[in-house]
């Protein structure tokens, strides 16, 4: 079965293929329910009525349990298998409660046999499939031969329609494990890049600062060894020290706040890939062509913010991005939709965040909520 790391209650493509799996399966448990309740109709005896219609109801009731452990990934495994082995319990007590109901009539616990079988798949592997299919065929049989019962008709029936049913149930139960380790790859995906970014990052840092950082040692062990014997030269290395750091720090700073060349193009292209990556509908607009660098790199950070927050903080089915320059102030849009009842107070440090870095260049970063529609703007200005 699924995973239980991914949680469809946060996604809302997968919720409804989930509430679409659990609408088919439910046909399942209305068919172990009507039809063993044909058997009620046709037994004039109340007391069997009454102790068939508690077997079918309890059959029914932890059916319904087992189906729908079977879509919650994220639901305990203790109610996973105490769920299963009620089913179980309440399968073996069946066989006196319901196996006489309109005994000779109405298969009547042929039908709950063939539910049985049905949901095999989704309980054990292929071997004990198998061997629940093999011992519900013998109960069967067994329950024809003591009401009276036509034994090739109990097995037909057990056998036959519970054979289909498991054939419906595992192929509903399939697809729907592989929509959600689709979305576990997905999720995969976008971890991976978030950590390229970071080893990008670190790269950068290791590039910037190692040859600064090995040179000021050697330096620095230089004008310790010549004070006692040249101050003089020893004073011209130090001065030489402190400018290599002040220098190594100017370019540590220019890493940090992104001002190293940024192709913007580039950046649209690697967050457009990722939304789509996991199933957003991604529209992109190509930037102008004349932005400057320094504006090119601040709207790029935005950029990248602004996709996380749409994989982490919305259930968004599409968004577009749409970079234009008016006259001497550059604008970025990103729209989309599948806010929360919340808002996007739960990652407002972040734009923050971003607000703080545009102000400092003279910019502005502007969100807005309409419905159910994430609006953020970032306005850049651009120098003459």
């Amino acid at each position: 079965m699924a995973s239980e790391a991914v949680t469809p209650r946060a996604d809302r493509r997968l919720h409804r293929a989930r509430q679409a799996t659990l609408l088919s399966l439910a046909t399942g448990v209305w068919t172990s329910v009507l039809l063993p309740a044909v058997g009620l109709t046709r037994d004039a005896d109340p007391r069997r009525v009454a102790l068939g219609a508690i077997g079918i109801l309890a059959f029914a009731a932890t059916q319904t349990a087992v189906l729908y452990a079977a879509v919650t990934p994220w639901l305990d495994q203790r109610w996973r298998r105490r769920a299963q082995l009620s089913l179980a319990a309440v399968a073996v007590l069946t066989v006196p409660l319901v196996g006489p109901v309109a005994a000779g009539a109405w298969q009547t616990w042929a039908w709950l046999g063939a539910s049985l079988i049905g949901m095999a798949p989704l309980l054990v592997r292929h071997a004990g499939a198998l061997a629940v299919t093999a011992a519900t065929l013998l109960v069967s049989a067994g329950v024809a031969w003591w009401t009276g019962g036509s034994v090739g008709r109990y097995l037909a029936v057990s056998g036959g329609i519970g054979v289909g049913v498991a054939a419906v149930n595992w192929f509903q139960v399939w697809f729907w494990d592989l929509l959600v380790e689709a979305r576990q790859g997905q999720a995969a995906q976008a971890r991976l890049a978030a950590a390229e970014e970071r080893l990008r990052f670190a790269r950068d840092v290791h590039d910037v600062l190692g040859h600064s950082l090995t040179v000021i040692a050697l330096k620095a062990e230089l004008a310790a060894r010549l004070a006692p014997v040249d101050p003089e030269r020893a004073g011209r290395e130090a001065t030489e020290v402190q400018r290599l750091a002040v220098s190594a720090l100017a370019e540590v700073r220019e890493t940090v706040h992104g001002y190293r060349a940024v192709d913007l193009g580039e950046q649209l292209a690697a967050v457009a890939g990722v939304l789509r990556s996991c199933g957003l509908r991604c529209t992109v607009l190509p930037p102008p062509a004349d932005l400057p660098q320094s504006v090119a790199t601040e709207l790029a950070v935005v950029l990248r913010e602004a996709g996380t927050n749409v994989l982490r903080h919305s259930r968004a089915d599409w968004c577009r991005i749409h970079i234009h320059r008016e006259g001497e102030v550059a604008r970025m849009t990103v729209t989309n939709d599948g806010v929360d009842d919340r808002g996007p107070d739960e990652h407002s440090h972040g734009l923050r965040g971003l607000a703080d870095r545009l102000a400092a260049v003279g910019g502005e970063l502007r969100v807005r909520r309409e419905d159910a529609v994430f609006i953020l703007e970032a306005i850049v200005p651009v120098a003459s």
